[in-house]
């Protein structure tokens, strides 16, 4: 299993997660956040929460099978990508296994 975490412009996620939910990502989860990479969004503004500017951005995390995360981050770089820089970053890590809390059990035999 692979897990994806990719960092995008908050104005490009409605277009991210309904091309991914039309493939067939049916499960992920949305956080809001700020970033404070190298490059700083056009309008970026000192942050009330942490004092330093930032730029707005929100971070979609979805555990697939190996053989379909290449499709995901394909999707998110199509639908991410803007005209201007720093339009996020995806991460790719393995996940070695995944627990239901309310059974304890294993879902890596369910291959999620």
């Amino acid at each position: 299993m692979k897990e994806i975490k990719a960092f995008v412009k908050p104005n490009r996620i409605q277009k991210i997660i309904e091309a991914l939910t039309d493939n067939g990502f049916k499960s992920m989860t949305l956080s809001h956040g700020e970033g404070t990479g190298a490059f700083k969004a056009k309008g970026a503004r000192p942050s009330l929460d942490f004092h330093v500017t930032d730029s707005p951005v929100v971070k979609i995390e979805l555990v697939c099978q190996n053989e379909e995360a290449q499709a995901a981050i394909e999707i998110i770089l199509a639908h991410g990508k803007t005209e201007e820089s720093a339009d996020g970053i995806i991460y790719l890590t393995d996940i070695e296994d995944a627990f239901q809390i309310k059974t304890g059990e294993s879902l890596k035999r369910f291959n999620l």
